[in-house]
């Protein structure tokens, strides 16, 4: 029989798989206490040990296995138009994300993921907001901007966050909105993985051990967003989103091996 050690990914020790499962519980309780910025952390941090092909695909396992729960409120809120105009931009987004993500060497793809993120915390950061009605071309646009972060590196969040919160509709309708559209686009980045070849043993198996510590970590968030300020919840997601984007940084790697 195998032992445990020699079901993780090549170059995977034990100690790091604990390091992936501490940055797991942290994306988690970011998720579950803002809504956002699970792979915002995840991504930088994971890529450090494990390919970002792996740490993508892992993550996209995961996190489908846990937001399924999420999905029938969703259903019976979400207006239908804009998540769906979303991901038919993120159907032409996603397939040039994950050829990316396969082509693009893995040193070259950890800089681009860590200043992606940056660039994403600093558009959230700065409350921007679109005030307009909506229009399906940019609908579709913002869906493949979204898609093709997605399909790279699962970071197709702070787009459609940014394009939906400030719309003249309640807010668990843009919530909604925002579950369904990812739902959908899950599923077009799962197709799209599945394609070139990422969704392998690998990552099943990986997802199969982080999903629960991800799972307490959304958990232990939504319950601590309850008790929290809006400002304080917002300033820590925040820190935590650039720590892991300047730690996920190739300089800083030797930190953490």
């Amino acid at each position: 029989m195998p032992s445990f050690a020699s079901l993780l990914p090549v170059g995977l020790t034990l100690h790091g798989l604990g390091f992936i499962l501490a940055v797991t519980l942290v994306a988690g309780l970011a998720r579950g206490f803002s809504g956002f910025g699970g792979a915002l952390i995840f991504m930088p941090l994971a890529s450090i040990l494990i390919s970002p092909q792996l740490a993508s695909a892992t993550l996209l396992i995961a996190d489908g296995f846990t937001a399924l729960t999420l999905i029938p409120n969703a259903v019976r809120t979400a207006p239908r138009r804009d998540p769906l105009l979303l991901a038919l931009g993120a159907l032409f987004g996603a397939p040039l994300g994950t050829l990316a993500l396969v082509h693009v060497p893995a040193i070259e793809l950890r800089w681009a993921i860590s200043m992606t993120v940056l660039t994403l915390l600093a558009l959230l950061a700065s409350d921007f907001r679109y005030r307009g009605q909506s229009k399906a071309p940019l609908s579709v646009a913002v869906g493949m901007v979204s898609g093709f972060f997605s399909g790279a590196a699962q970071l197709g969040g702070p787009p459609v966050v940014a394009y939906l919160i400030g719309r003249d509709m309640p807010g668990r309708a843009v919530r909604a909105s925002i579950i369904l559209f990812f739902a959908m686009s899950s599923c077009i980045s799962a197709a799209s993985y599945g394609l070139n070849g990422l969704l392998t043993m690998q990552s099943l198996l990986l997802a199969i051990i982080i999903a629960p510590v991800f799972s307490l970590g959304l958990f232990l968030g939504s319950r601590l967003f309850g008790v929290a300020s809006e400002r304080l919840f917002r300033r820590v997601c925040f820190g935590l989103i650039a720590a892991a984007a300047i730690g996920g940084l190739p300089l800083f790697e030797n930190l953490f091996r």
